[in-house]
């Protein structure tokens, strides 16, 4: 796993191996006396044993972890833990003198505590020296909450494995301040060198370095190349004969040639490269083992790297100007950072950017994101003071739960817009529960995410602009409510529709407004909202219209679309708008037919609804912005512990799918009960069952291939006294043998009472983790496919918007006059189930279908557990931790 380091550089850090002993003895040599005395209590000479211990270890109770830097793969850091008592294991590390200071001992303890906290292991302690002044900081300053004891000369330290908040935000910052330095590599480099610079414009290496040197870099810039001079500057066959230091390198050579290119910038000794080549991870198995080689090659020497497959990098920064790209065109200076994963595209955004007036302050193109990712320039742009707005194009997620956390926090203070391709049902998981099709074949976990981390998801290219183009230039909306001022009615009323379709409110204005509006406005104008000022209104009619209705207080934002009529100039009427736009609130115009595009300071768009779109958008952001921080929810109640033996021990008997027993044991550790059930064997049994619970009952026969009961014809339902449940028992049997699906056993349940259908369930998305869904249940969820979708861990707010968002609310809501049903008991269990999901990633999929919710509960009816057998490790940002792979 590579992990970066304050710095921005990077070291490899992997579990130990006895091939390592030889190079584990080295670096224990070669520390100097007075931290060989911290790490031993003395100042040992003969480290062979050590060395032998810490490589031979038998990954039950020890863990042995190595960090490796340079082409040697030198050891530079080393951490260990060995359990001492069941759930304590003592913990040690040291690192090596010339990289003290620099977070790698943080870094090794916070995997160390991840892989500990995986297997079991709850608490650390260490024994440190009361003159390790370096190693009682890092402790301390680990977030982890420290007890420090003095006995007998030795300082007793203890502390849990599992981060605390205070430990996870400490963790958080540590990453942003890494991925700061590392983009401060690429964005403000002193010298720039071009490998595969061209003579020929036109070509992209020939545009590449043609465009360095028109952006005004104020650094040198050379051309690596054969030929003697390129573009009337001298060239270097080889970038290791450059007298001078290089800082940044952009190759753009055949593919076949990047790997030697890159090993030549290693050995110069470059900070960082991007590639702009094609033919690596995009191209197939050859171009795959290709970038893992470049890869390779930059981490072992401490270089960044953009790329490969994209083209390049921009920076409009006075001090740092670069344009380190094949784009024809430069889009001026700004506040919005742009990152894209499309190079074709990228080409498309400047020019997009140029002709629209949307000032950059960076873009970035990442291609294959083997390194860079838009993860690194979320925390890059949050502390950039030029970037107030972010902007990003994304084919793929490399780590999704990373990215949720940081836009979360970037979000607060700058807007993040997203288009997201992909929508399509093409890459459907393989699912075998309603929740699982549900989800499969959707967009929705993407959507959860964006709206979870209050990203502002775009449909196309164009929404985004348009937004973009709103936020860059005014305020953001303090909430729904739009005025909307035009000469056309019937374009008014376009508009007021489209709002409302949005989600946004065209609110009747007070009498005051409306006479006001009426002092200076023709008898046929109307002054209702949308006003329309009718077809001769004047530039100044535009201004003080505007004027009176934005200071009314009755609306957030304001709407102005004009139609050229004969007698009004449309440069007069979109200078007016600028002038009567100044006054707080954010003001968008409509010029019909275009043309003004980037000639007023306020946004201007082609028609109306595009108008209303970028504003709902908008408005949507304010109010999760404005939304206080609320901390994830968590079952005090649960047992963990007990919820993962029961999966460990099922999966250990090689079982996927729960028999109804261990459902409902494995449910209620977490405070899930199911309709009061009894299980059986046979019918007799059944019948039996029966008389002890009483009553009316269900019926539902279960087994390996029963997956979807009703289908099959396994469910009887209001089945009253014993006899008519064998009788409908042993028919079902019968059908469902004859069918080749034979019955392993029966669930009899006593009947629920008359309430809503629900469907409460979780799939575990290898990407995004578990992805909750609350949606309208029973036998034909999959066909009104009205679900909200959250990933976890969830708010209480959360849980509670998936079921008021839902097209089926009302039901719950006492539609009709029906009564209404318990939301709280339905939220509450929307929450321990995505609980479950979270502390037992081994839980790969849960349908609790039907839920019937009642006045005063929400009792589960129906419930299907399907296990699968995971990596021990903690998923991949279910506990913020020093940086992995992406």
């Amino acid at each position: 796993m590579d992990v970066v380091l304050p710095d921005g550089s990077t070291v490899h850090v992997r579990a130990a191996v006895p091939n390592d002993r030889v190079a584990v003895q080295q670096f224990l040599e070669g520390l100097s006396e007075e931290s060989r005395i911290f790490r031993f209590f003395t100042a040992v000479k003969d480290l062979s044993w050590a060395a032998k211990r810490f490589v031979e270890v038998n990954h039950h109770d020890q863990h042995s972890l190595l960090a490796l830097r340079g082409e040697a793969e030198e050891v530079v850091g080393h951490g260990y833990y060995a359990v001492e008592k069941p759930g304590e294991a003592e913990v040690a590390f040291a690192v090596a003198d010339s990289m003290q200071g620099m977070g790698l001992g943080t870094i090794l303890l916070g995997h160390l505590a991840a892989a500990a906290a995986a297997a079991g292991i709850t608490t650390f302690t260490a024994k440190v020296m009361p003159e390790n002044h370096r190693m009682l900081t890092v402790f301390r300053e680990s977030g982890f909450p420290v007890n420090v004891r003095s006995s007998l000369g030795v300082m007793s330290v203890t502390f849990p494995t599992l981060l605390t908040d205070e430990a996870r935000e400490r963790f958080e910052r540590r990453e942003q301040i890494s991925a700061v330095a590392a983009l401060k590599r690429f964005f403000e480099p002193c010298s720039v060198a071009v490998v595969g610079a061209s003579r020929r414009r036109g070509t992209i290496g020939g545009e590449v370095f043609h465009n360095l040197l028109d952006s005004g870099f104020p650094g040198p810039v050379y051309p690596v190349s054969p030929h003697p001079v390129v573009q009337s500057v001298p060239a270097y066959k080889d970038v290791r004969q450059i007298e001078g230091p290089v800082d940044l390198a952009v190759i753009v050579v055949h593919a076949d040639e990047v790997i030697s290119a890159a090993q030549a910038c290693a050995e110069k000794g470059v900070a960082a490269v991007v590639v702009i080549s094609s033919g690596f991870a995009e191209a197939g198995p050859v171009g795959r083992a290709r970038q893992a080689t470049l890869l390779k090659i930059c981490r072992r020497s401490g270089m960044r790297l953009i790329g490969p497959n994209c083209m390049g990098i921009l920076n409009t920064a006075p001090g740092f100007s670069l344009n380190a790209t094949f784009a024809p065109a430069v889009p001026p200076r700004g506040g919005v950072g742009f990152m894209s994963q499309s190079g074709a595209l990228g080409l498309a955004v400047i020019d997009h950017a140029r002709r629209v007036g949307l000032g950059l302050s960076t873009f970035v193109s990442v291609g294959n994101k083997a390194d860079i990712s838009g993860n690194d320039l979320l925390e890059y742009w949050e502390s950039d003071p030029r970037t107030e707005l972010v902007l990003l194009y994304l084919e793929s997620f490399g780590n999704p739960r990373r990215f949720s956390r940081v836009a979360r926090r970037v979000g607060r203070g700058k807007p993040i817009l997203a288009v997201k391709s992909g929508r399509t049902a093409a890459g459907a998981r393989a699912t075998s529960s309603h929740t699982g099709a549900l989800l499969g074949a959707s967009d929705a976990t993407v959507d959860a995410l964006f709206a979870q981390s209050g990203v502002i998801r775009a449909d196309t290219l164009g929404e985004l602009f348009d937004v973009a183009s709103l936020l860059a230039s005014q305020r953001a909306p303090a909430g729904r409510r739009v005025g909307i001022v035009t000469n056309a009615g019937g374009l008014g009323i376009m508009c007021a529709d489209a709002c409302v379709a949005d989600g946004l409110v065209v609110p009747e204005l007070s009498a005051a407004t409306r006479a006001a509006l009426g002092g200076f406005l023709p008898a046929e104008a109307s002054t209702a909202n949308p006003i329309d000022m009718i077809a001769s209104a004047t530039p100044d009619d535009y201004e003080r219209a505007i004027r009176a209705v934005a200071g009314s207080g009755e609306v957030d934002a304001l709407i102005v679309i004009f139609i050229p009529p004969l007698a009004t100039s449309a440069p007069e009427v979109a200078a007016a708008i600028g002038r009567a736009g100044d006054g707080g609130l954010p003001v968008l115009g409509v010029f019909v037919g275009g043309g003004l595009r980037a000639a007023t300071s306020v946004p201007v768009f082609a028609y109306p609804e595009d108008a209303a779109r970028a504003l709902a958008r908008a408005a949507r952001w304010t109010e999760w912005r404005d939304r206080p921080e609320e901390p994830a929810w968590h079952a005090s109640d649960a047992r963990p512990d007990e919820a993962r033996a029961l999966v460990a021990a099922a999966l250990g008997r090689g079982e996927s799918w729960l028999a109804p027993a261990e459902v409902g044991e494995l449910l209620s550790c977490y405070g899930i009960r199911l309709v009061e059930s009894r299980t059986a064997s046979t019918p007799a049994e059944a019948a039996d069952a029966a008389a002890d619970l009483g009553g009316p009952v269900a019926v539902k026969a279960y087994g390996a291939g029963l997956l979807h009961k009703t289908e099959a014809g396994a469910v009887a339902l209001g089945l009253d006294g014993p006899d008519a449940v064998v009788t409908a028992a042993a028919a079902m049997a019968l059908r469902l043998g004859a069918a080749g699906t034979a019955p392993e056993g029966f669930l009899v349940q006593r009947m629920a009472g008359a309430g809503v259908e629900m469907i409460v369930g979780v799939v575990q998305d290898p990407l995004f983790g578990p992805v909750v869904a609350c949606g309208a249940g029973g036998t034909a969820v999959e066909l009104l496919k009205d679900v909200s979708v959250r990933l976890t861990p969830l708010t209480e707010s959360e849980a509670d918007a998936m079921i008021r968002g839902l097209t089926t609310f009302p039901l719950l809501d006492g539609y009709r006059g029906r009564p209404k049903a318990d939301v709280a008991a339905l939220r509450g269990l929307v929450l321990r189930l995505g609980a479950l999901a979270e502390d037992v990633p081994e839980v790969a999929e849960v349908d609790l279908n039907p839920v019937i919710v009642e006045a005063d509960r929400a009792g589960v009816v129906d419930a299907r557990v399907r296990l699968e057998a995971r990596d021990p490790r903690p998923p991949e940002g279910s506990r913020p931790r020093p940086r992995g792979a992406r």
